[in-house]
């Protein structure tokens, strides 16, 4: 799928979301294509079964969408994640390190970059950076096993869990779908937040990275509590409120 067309369909999705229903043709006009365009991309996300067509359009198939699929995430917020990535890059420590990155469109991001490292170990969950990873010859992949989670492109739950209780990480590099200062680090399924949470057990530093709109927000499950956390790094669209609630409890708040 091309980029445009990953901005386009993200955007249909949150539409649909937010509304409970959506007219094709007003989205022509919005995005400067045809209707059969359109109707083409209502007829991939209902295949998808993340929405359902109507003679004008589409409805959603649930009350709320709360979770895009990670494919359709990578176009929101695209340049402060790419900024919050280079700003994870340029915090982790020179020389030998092990790493561990959960899945997550910023984590992404940040693991294109890591082709310039050299004595890098990476341990991941998450298959999409895994196969980013895989042919870099200077860098060492550890992934662990598990169960896939289609919305996230993550391996989770018991297997995944042994593996990560079996190694020692300096950096973890943590993905949210929530943070606050009262319900500390959260995403939207139980399993996942398991996993997540063994794999921030076992670094010596914790770095979360987390686009403006995730400040704020309290999803389903918890990963763990802010007093785990070293650095939160977000954007300038944070809530200014939140933030000062999540600095003070002693995290290094960095706005990329």
């Amino acid at each position: 799928m091309s980029r445009r067309r990953a901005d386009r369909v993200s955007a249909i999705l949150s539409r649909v979301s937010g509304s409970g229903s959506i007219d094709a043709g007003a989205l022509a006009s919005e995005f400067g294509v045809s209707t059969a365009t359109i109707r083409r991309d209502l007829q991939t996300l209902e295949d998808q079964k993340l929405l359902a067509r109507t003679h004008g359009g589409a409805v959603a198939t649930s009350p709320s969408l709360a979770e895009l699929p990670v494919r359709y995430r990578t176009g929101q917020h695209r340049e402060a994640k790419a900024r919050i990535a280079q700003r994870a890059f340029d915090l982790l420590p020179h020389g030998p390190l092990t790493l561990g990155l959960t899945g997550g469109t910023t984590t992404h991001l940040l693991a294109r970059l890591l082709a310039a490292r050299v004595d890098l170990t990476v341990v991941t969950n998450a298959v999409n950076i895994a196969a980013e990873l895989a042919l870099r010859p200077r860098l060492k992949l550890i992934m662990t096993g598990g169960v896939t989670r289609t919305q996230s492109y993550e391996l989770v739950g018991p297997i995944a869990d042994r593996t990560l209780n079996g190694l020692h990480l300096q950096v973890a590099v943590i993905g949210v779908d929530g943070i606050t200062a009262a319900g500390g680090l959260t995403t939207h399924d139980d399993i996942e937040a398991h996993t997540n949470a063994t794999m921030l057990r076992r670094a010596a530093r914790v770095i979360v990275v987390a686009d403006g709109s995730k400040i704020g927000r309290d999803c389903l499950a918890t990963i763990a509590p802010l007093a785990e956390v070293s650095t939160l790094i977000t954007d300038s669209a944070a809530d200014p409120a939140e933030l000062a609630a999540i600095r003070a409890t002693g995290i290094d708040v960095i706005c990329a």
